[in-house]
């Protein structure tokens, strides 16, 4: 019988198998943007479409290209989000967060959707781990945010990552850039493509990120807006590369970087990984020292960043990175006989109640079955109740991994017996782990 449907192209199920490493990077990120006094935020997947005209800017390809937009029952235009930033401004200023001690600081994990061409790290439906900070202009703030998403591409041992960063200056000093790349396009109006030619009146610097092979060889030869920048947002960048020295997080100043999204001002900055073959962008963000004004609230400095969570894996696969898992089942409890399946199935509920992950047969398999059943579950221990372990009060609580057993009470007090033996047992196998050091 031929599948009813398959999931919408570019889209992906996460399964049981591959969600461990989910809930690993999750974890990561969440520690380490808390230890950094971030709270965590949840928004809605969609939001009012003329939130993100305001915020992503209408000359971006995300909006005149990539939205998913619908009208919804009430005739509103409604935008499932492309990017996480805009609705985290949107319920900061809705819920008067600002009103609490500055900077305000959120991070969240959401997915987002882009009608893009489906390839490999480029998905319609993909998944972030971002932050926001609000309150503050200092540059010690931009090296703060990016110090969070370094420190998590440490932790889970991501190499060969480069930081890139730039700085886009503000509104003031722009205008004199925006106006020396006016001139050099327009040198070269008859070889742009039709898009270019409409960013050349309404925004000249997203032609810088078009991904036209013809357009980009073009743009290789544009002005820098490093030698654009005014003297504030010339000391301000200067100042964000010594903060980053001082933490020891190396990175290199690419003049080209100016990001998809309009709202960015000053700061902007990449970590950019080379392992999969063509540079691949696994986290960009910025500031956006405007944003929050043209959202209707009153001028609040702020920055923050996207980390795409599909790339982060793609690139720890490509670099065969071994990422920790926690075992589904700490004890699987086999059983011979009607009344040791019952006496099996009451000591897996108790272990359970007590924070123990455990399983035991539900299909009436004969203990071999029951076995391989536990390997495929990848069990850390097994127990074998029968009739003489009913008689005798006790069993053999056997370490899968060693082989080692130990004699265990079945009754009242198996719990406390069994968190002791796996502490030993772990005791163990990490002295054994510090002598092969």
């Amino acid at each position: 019988m031929a599948l009813l449907t398959q999931a919408p192209r570019g889209t992906q199920d996460i399964l049981p198998s591959q969600s461990g490493d989910w809930q690993l990077l999750e974890k990561v990120m969440r520690e380490e943007a808390e230890l950094h006094g971030f709270g965590e935020i949840r928004t809605p997947v969609f939001e009012h479409t003329e939130l993100f005209l305001r915020s992503v800017g209408e000359t971006t390809d995300v909006v005149q290209k990539e939205m998913y937009t619908f009208n919804d029952k009430g005739g509103r235009s409604i935008t499932l989000r492309p990017e996480g930033t805009a609705g985290a401004v949107r319920a900061m200023l809705e819920h008067g967060l600002y009103n609490d001690a500055l900077p305000v600081k959120l991070y969240y994990f959401t997915s987002c959707y882009r009608y893009e061409k489906a390839q490999k790290g480029r998905l319609r439906e993909f998944h972030q781990f971002g932050t926001e900070m609000f309150g503050s202009a200092s540059p010690l703030a931009d090296a703060q945010v990016i110090s969070i998403a370094d420190s998590v591409f440490k932790r889970l041992g991501v190499k060969d990552l480069t930081l890139e960063i730039n700085s886009i200056g503000c509104p003031q000093c722009r205008k004199t850039y925006l106006e020396a790349l006016k001139e050099y396009f327009s040198q070269q109006k008859e070889q742009l493509c039709e898009t270019c030619l409409s960013r050349l009146e309404r925004n000249p610097m997203r032609i810088l990120d078009c991904k036209s092979p013809v357009c980009s060889q073009i743009a290789q030869g544009a002005p820098k807006v490093l030698d654009h920048l005014c003297p504030d947002c010339a000391q301000h960048f200067q100042q964000v590369q010594k903060a980053l020295e001082e933490l020891n997080i190396p990175f290199v100043v690419n003049p080209s970087i100016v990001r998809g999204l309009d709202y960015y001002t000053r700061t902007v900055f990449e970590f950019v990984s080379r392992s999969t073959g063509a540079p691949l962008t696994l986290c960009g963000g910025g500031r956006y020292d405007g944003l929050v004004e043209e959202m209707g609230g009153n001028p609040l400095p702020a920055l923050g960043f996207g980390m795409g969570m599909e790339r982060v894996l793609m690139v720890l696969q490509a670099q065969q990175a071994e990422l920790p898992q926690k075992s589904r089942c700490q004890v699987f409890i086999g059983a011979l006989g009607q009344e040791a399946q019952m006496a099996a199935f009451r000591m897996a509920h108790e272990l359970r109640l007590s924070g123990v992950a455990a399983a035991c047969d539900v299909n009436g398999r004969g203990l071999k079955a029951q076995m391989k059943y536990a390997d495929k579950l990848g069990a850390a221990y097994s127990l074998v109740l029968g009739d003489d372990e009913l008689q005798s009060g006790s069993a053999q609580l056997k370490n899968m991994k060693t082989g080692e057993k130990h004699s265990v009470f079945i009754g009242d007090g198996f719990v406390e017996q069994f968190a002791a033996i796996e502490a030993e047992d772990q005791l163990k196998e990490d002295f054994l782990l510090t002598m092969e050091e």
